[in-house]
């Protein structure tokens, strides 16, 4: 995960043999170092199709989920370790180098209360074997934090840290999203300074999860510090197009937040990539 990549909602949302590849062209066309692909429903996927296209296109790729209602984490341990096994076997068989995301629950899940000491221990149960097993299989396995109106488990940098400290494996990384830093940190470098140890992944995300530089996230500050910490993963552009309806609801996303894909690329992709230029990230 180095270099500057995409996530393919851009252009395809439902990771069909048709979406994948139209997704892989465009995002080797922009010239992209690697490709974040949503697992939205891992048994589906034809990982032998969508390994040829990257192999084709020299495209590493990164796999991201978050996990369904009957498996969530915090009270259904069991049930949450065996369907990322499954998604892990399937991000193995389709070439890529890690799985993250929103691995420890759903997007949407919250209770209206602070988690329980019960609920992170099971988290922590599921994050380990999920951790050892990514390890096996020889790839990485990352953690997102999100805001608080889609999860009440993980919300920020340190909360993340905190959580890898009691899980204790070494093969967990924190995934930030500047969208949802813009709305849970005391500011963006704080949250890069609580994850410095363990990050490794950033989406690079407008505050209106639309065009990068159109919004209000502080792009000198995060990319500020970045620099600071020696930040040499991967960064993630990730703005969300026509999504359906399922995905929509799950991310609060009630109206276009850009005019195209094309908007997106032809103006945010040459900002984000600007300025981490200018910070020498890339």
């Amino acid at each position: 995960m180095k270099g500057f990549g995409v996530h393919t909602s851009l252009w395809a949302m439902e990771w069909t043999r048709e979406g994948a590849e139209r997704a892989v062209a465009e995002a080797s066309r922009c010239g992209f170092d690697f490709v974040e692909i949503a697992l939205l429903d891992p048994p589906a996927v034809d990982a032998a199709h969508t390994r040829a296209l990257l192999e084709a296109n020299d495209l590493p790729a990164v796999c991201s989920l978050g996990l369904p209602e009957e498996c969530w984490a915090s009270v259904r341990p069991d049930n949450a370790i065996d369907f990322l096994k499954m998604a892990i076997d399937k991000s193995a068989d389709l070439g890529a180098l890690a799985l993250s995301g929103v691995t420890y629950g759903g997007i949407g899940e919250r209770t209206g209360n602070p988690p329980t000491e019960a609920e992170l221990d099971n988290v922590a149960r599921v994050l380990e074997a999920a951790a050892a097993y990514a390890g096996s299989k020889g790839l990485a396995f990352g953690i997102e934090p999100v805001n608080r109106y889609e999860s009440h488990i993980l919300n920020t940098g340190w909360q993340a840290a905190d959580l890898i400290d009691k899980v204790g494996s070494d093969n967990i990384f924190i995934h930030l999203d500047t969208y949802h830093m813009n709305i849970e940190e005391k500011g963006a470098a704080n949250g890069i300074l609580a994850a410095r140890e363990h990050l490794r992944y950033i989406h690079m995300s407008e505050s209106d999860r639309g065009v990068p530089g159109a919004g209000t996230c502080d792009w000198n500050e995060i990319y500020a510090a970045l620099a600071a910490i020696g930040f040499n993963g991967g960064l993630a552009m990730e703005s969300f197009i026509n999504l359906p309806p399922q995905i929509g609801s799950a991310l609060s996303v009630w109206r276009p937040v850009a005019d195209s894909a094309e908007q997106v690329i032809e103006e945010g992709l040459p900002f984000l990539r600007n300025m981490a230029r200018q910070y020498g990230l890339i």
